[in-house]
């Protein structure tokens, strides 16, 4: 009997971790069940360990893990599992199984025409919801290196002083100037590639250019984030509607409607649409602005509560994102205090991890030592995703700890009034920190509370399993 063959696709909203740890697992897990796989992963480098037609033919199942679009439209016809990157890291054996004993949906596309497809599975992981979500996670995961490149730029500029590149101020400094000036053009971008990959993933590529100008003229009008996310779904589905009313031309001007009507059409509608939408988006943004604002003078604890909870719940996964994209959306209306609570409180698992490991070693297996060490390192990074492994192990129990470290961490870092104006880095950015030493003491705080109380959980399900065997 032939080796049953398989073929994956992974990614993740930033393309850091989480696409990675899904493809580790799954190999592994193919591994134990005898099963041949190959995985392709969509990372922030772009996409690597291609699949080749040939492969996805010769494949008896097709898993995809990811929250965000992979092409899915190659595997038209083959058994498909899709499902959230992070169901593959927890359970790569069960979706593997699942291919091996034939319980894979065959997937199947809507008849539309093929340049703005949108590719949908018949199975449980394909709902309206989850489509909805990959294709925002398909903006976010292209957004964010403009965020973090642009971000950090503007905030290293801040190192010349905070007035360096105003050449009114006596403290002006033409290279800071240069600096905030690069450093704000890829900021300012976030919106429009925002909107612009929103409405790639849901019609390919005649949605690009749609969602970007619907996206520039959110930023332009002061829609910002929210706007960018309203232009990039409009300039999507009209591609798509376009693409049915225009279905009945000739094959032969099917190059005219790619090169010529959609893009006019196209930009026509999304821009006429977005030009009376903008001034009612403005008006939500600045009232969602003001209230996050005003909450974090007004009670910084429940935010921090709130944060915290949030930025650990599923480490790098929707929940998570939700804060962190509030973060750079404040970011970039000149707020660096909310910012400051979410870094602490995404630096903070990795490093209860860590420390952890560090005092409680020999309640950890060799494997769990290293990891932990590691997390040193990621923590510091800000790869929040290095405390998966851990809490995968027993999500009920590390998940509160993780949540309740990481709440520690930011509601210290709101009520001392730190300000971080880069949107990535960990303490790398340090030397930008306005307040440097009590973040790291928020952070400090929380992680070491948290890494006592999940090491004292530890110790006490050494102690239950040594009592265990004592009475077998």
């Amino acid at each position: 009997m032939s080796k049953i063959k398989i073929v994956a696709a992974t990614g993740c909203p930033t393309g850091i971790a989480h696409t990675f740890m899904a493809a580790e697992a799954l190999e592994q897990a193919a591994k134990k069940l005898g099963v041949e796989i190959k995985v392709e992963t969509h990372g922030q480098v772009g996409i690597e360990n291609t699949l080749t037609k040939e492969e996805i033919r010769q494949a008896d199942g097709v898993i995809i893990a990811a929250d965000k679009d992979v092409q899915a439209e190659r595997f038209v016809g083959k058994p498909v599992i899709d499902v959230p990157v992070a169901h593959a890291i927890k359970d790569a054996e069960k979706l593997i199984q699942t291919i091996i004993d034939g319980k894979a949906t065959v997937y199947r596309a809507k008849k539309q025409e093929s340049d703005t497809t949108e590719n949908t599975a018949s199975t449980s992981g394909s709902s309206i919801g989850r489509q909805v979500y990959k294709h925002l996670m398909n903006g976010v995961s292209h957004m964010l290196p403009f965020v973090v490149g642009g971000g950090v730029l503007i905030a290293v500029s801040f190192l010349f002083g905070i007035y360096s590149a105003d050449p009114n101020h006596e403290s002006y400094n033409a290279f800071a100037a240069m600096l905030k000036n690069i450093g704000g053009i890829g900021f300012g971008l976030m919106v429009p590639i925002l909107a612009a990959y929103i409405a790639e993933s849901i019609a390919k590529r005649p949605g690009l250019v749609v969602g970007f100008i619907g996206g520039m003229i959110a930023y332009t009008g002061g829609a910002g984030f929210l706007g960018g996310i309203v232009a990039g779904f409009i300039g999507g589905y009209i591609i798509l509607l376009l693409g049915k009313l225009l279905s009945g031309l000739p094959k032969s001007l099917e190059g005219l409607k790619a090169i010529f009507l959609y893009p006019v059409l196209g930009i026509f509608l999304v821009g006429t649409l977005m030009t009376f939408l903008v001034n009612p988006m403005t008006t939500i943004n600045e009232a969602m602005m003001d209230f996050l604002s005003g909450f974090q003078d007004a009670n910084p604890i429940l935010l921090g509560l709130i944060v915290g909870s949030m930025s650990a719940f599923d480490m790098g996964g929707p929940v998570n994102k939700a804060a962190y994209v509030t973060g750079t959306a404040l970011l970039s209306e000149g707020n660096f205090y909310f910012m400051a609570g979410v870094s602490a409180a995404c630096i903070t698992p990795p490093l209860v991890t860590a420390f952890a490991v560090l005092f409680f070693k020999k309640y950890f297996n060799q494997s769990e030592r290293n990891a932990g060490l590691v997390n040193f390192i990621l923590g510091s990074t800000h790869i929040t995703e290095g405390a998966i492994p851990f809490a995968a192990k027993n999500p009920i129990v590390v998940i509160p700890i993780l949540m309740i470290a990481s709440s520690i961490s930011a509601i210290l870092t709101y009520l001392f009034g730190v300000q971080v104006p880069a949107p990535h880095g960990g303490f790398l950015i340090l030397p930008v920190v306005t307040g440097a030493v009590q973040w790291l003491i928020a952070i400090l705080s929380g992680s070491l509370a948290g890494a006592f109380l999940y090491g004292l959980y530890k110790k006490r399900e050494a102690q239950k399993e040594r009592s265990a065997e004592i009475a077998a």
